[in-house]
């Protein structure tokens, strides 16, 4: 993200998001690249808009005995308040994150998603 100071434009690091590493479905994570290329985005943007409207929802059905056999490891970055209610949901629903964030892929709304240029925002 850029910032301007004093004039100028001033490259700075987005401190409300952070690093996380999971493991996710591969057939997933390829689902989630090929959306992500067809909506010029990136693929933690639209797991964050599931994401939201999962917690907005604040119900979750998951079935324990489904879980994907393909998982890999995904390390991306989110917004830093987001992971927190994510981990709370979690916890709450006695789920791993993981979990949480597969289930979310099917809740995305491509309508409200942030775009590729978004990282690259003037504030």
């Amino acid at each position: 993200m850029w910032k301007k100071a004093n004039g100028n434009l001033i490259h700075t690091t987005d401190v409300s998001r952070v690093k996380f590493r999971t493991n996710i479905s591969k057939t997933i994570i390829d689902r989630l690249n090929a959306l992500a290329n067809e909506y010029d985005t990136h693929a933690n943007y639209l797991i964050e808009s599931g994401l939201r409207n999962v917690l907005s929802h604040n119900v979750i059905t998951f079935n324990k005995e489904l879980r994907p056999k393909d998982r890999v490891q995904y390390k991306t970055t989110y917004d830093e308040e987001l992971l927190t209610e994510v981990k709370e949901f979690a916890k709450r629903h006695q789920l791993f994150i993981n979990d949480v964030i597969e289930y979310s892929v099917e809740f995305i709304d491509l309508d409200n998603i942030k775009d590729r240029s978004y990282r690259y925002r003037i504030e």
